[in-house]
């Protein structure tokens, strides 16, 4: 194997690392990416490729929120259990739709709407949500700041929103940021239950492209795609905790602003 192909897995890691987190959309950003740095690869392969390499990003989520997670801490006493099991439930209701959803068009979306006109589009619309959003929240106090706030009807609706990242460009952790917080959670609640839909979402996403793929993998596939994947969960530790640090004193519109200008740039590129 070339050296420039795992130097291309280790950047597809990094954009992976950086986009999965923050609300401007990996599968976006990968897309785009791959118009420049092609792998050289089947085009089966870079398809799955794209979505497992999530589960290095994923992994970073568990670690970072392991003990949070754990329904069975002995640290925990027996509310805080209970807590840690409640919070499963509503990762478990907010996940429904997508995955329904998901798996019954995952082929149509793959086939519709993987190109760069789509992204530019979502990044875009999104972008001037994001702000429209913050300006219009600008001032009001949220109603939902810990997960004892969160009921399940909102839990749901929040899931609902995420089933608008299955259009590439828009981003899962952006559309399921943006619905929790005109649902009326804080900042830091939207972004945390965001991280928790991911698992079980990426997870199950994952094992759906790597059964289509039919675990046939070549030496160097494997290198690419473990290479990938480590990257993007050390990168992934990194951004989580960025972003968590940076929403305790900010809001989103400065994403929403990098959304609308990479959206333009792609558009004006692809045109001329």
């Amino acid at each position: 194997m070339q050296i420039i192909e795992i130097l291309k897995a280790v950047l597809l890691g990094i954009i992976e690392g950086i986009t999965e987190w923050l609300p401007i959309s990996s599968t976006g950003h990968m897309i785009l990416l791959d118009e420049f740095i092609q792998l050289n690869a089947s085009e089966a392969f870079k398809e799955m490729f794209f979505v497992v390499i999530q589960l290095g990003a994923i992994l970073a989520v568990v670690l970072l929120y392991f003990h949070k997670l754990n329904p069975f801490s002995s640290n925990k006493s027996l509310q805080e259990k209970k807590d840690t099991l409640s919070i499963w439930f509503k990762v478990i209701t907010g996940v429904l739709p997508a995955a329904v959803l998901g798996f019954l068009f995952d082929d149509w979306l793959d086939e519709h709407l993987y190109n760069y006109q789509t992204v530019a589009i979502m990044l875009i619309l999104y972008g001037i949500l994001f702000i429209v959003i913050e300006n219009r929240n600008k001032g009001r106090n949220s109603k939902i700041k810990t997960f004892n706030d969160l009921d399940y009807k909102t839990a749901l609706l929040i899931g609902m929103f995420q089933v608008l990242s299955l259009i590439p460009g828009t981003s899962r952790s952006g559309a399921t940021i943006l619905g929790a917080i005109l649902l009326g959670t804080s900042r830091y609640i939207a972004a945390e239950y965001s991280f928790f839909l991911s698992i079980p979402i990426m997870f199950g996403a994952s094992a759906l492209k790597l059964v289509k793929f039919g675990f046939n993998f070549t030496g160097n596939e494997i290198v690419l795609l473990l290479t990938g994947m480590i990257v993007a969960f050390v990168v992934s530790v990194l951004a989580i905790k960025f972003l968590m640090g940076y929403i305790k004193n900010n809001d989103f519109k400065a994403f929403g602003w990098y959304r609308i200008v990479l959206g333009i740039l792609v558009i004006v590129y692809f045109i001329f």
